[in-house]
């Protein structure tokens, strides 16, 4: 069995276009700062901690995002999470589910 080239398969990730990547909320712009600052100082009082495994490709996609936004891994889930918690509030009100 053949290993598929990781470093292939990245550069190739590398090459493709994408829209822009402003859709970072100003809120959450301005929170970014401030929790950077508490985590640095070793303030994790009253925050719970989420982790999960993923495959290789998902590390890739979630550190190829961590760069592109500049987010560190807490950030770029919670910036996910409220996304898809905005969606699924969307689909409620209109009744989609």
């Amino acid at each position: 069995m053949k290993k598929k080239n990781s470093a292939a398969a990245f550069l190739a990730n590398m090459n493709q276009e994408v829209g822009p990547l402003d859709s970072i909320p100003p809120v959450l712009q301005k929170k970014k700062v401030q929790e950077r600052s508490n985590v640095s100082a070793g303030r994790r009082d009253g925050l719970k901690h989420i982790g999960g495994y993923f495959a290789p490709d998902m590390v890739e996609k979630v550190a190829i995002l961590r760069a592109r936004l500049n987010l560190d891994n807490s950030e770029l889930i919670m910036l996910a999470i409220n996304e898809l918690y905005n969606k699924q509030k969307t689909k409620k009100a209109f009744n989609d589910l």
